[in-house]
């Protein structure tokens, strides 16, 4: 069974989203130029996309794959618990959830593709 697009994220999520296409990071920015038009296996992606009550970096919804880029903010305080609690979450609704730092991203592009590559394969058909 095909999960709803968005799992019924509400009105202010998706106004979140919007906001947040608008003041990407460097990495976000550089890895959505990567990304973007179907560039990587004729996949299309979104970002800054609304799932349930959260907003994920890029989406893609064909191989029902989650690509987040993970900030410094990430790895203090309960962020890290928060981030697999999350991921969890998204992986309930049958997601597959890969995370990159944001030096990865800008330091190692052609791994971060090749790794987004792997995970690359359509999803079951309804």
């Amino acid at each position: 069974m095909d999960l709803p697009f968005h799992q019924n994220a509400s009105w202010k999520i998706f106004e979140n989203a919007r906001s947040l296409k608008k003041v990407m990071t460097p990495s976000e920015n550089l890895l959505w130029q990567n990304l973007r038009n179907r560039k990587v296996n004729n996949f299309k992606f979104r970002r800054q996309h609304p799932i349930s009550h959260y907003i994920v970096d890029f989406y893609c919804h064909e191989a029902k794959l989650v690509v987040e880029v993970d900030g410094a903010i990430h790895f203090i305080n309960d962020n890290p618990e928060y981030d697999q609690l999350r991921t969890l979450q998204l992986e309930e609704f049958g997601l597959k959830v890969i995370r990159f730092r944001n030096e990865e991203v800008l330091k190692n592009m052609q791994m971060v593709l090749e790794e987004i590559r792997k995970h690359l394969t359509p999803g079951p058909s309804p």
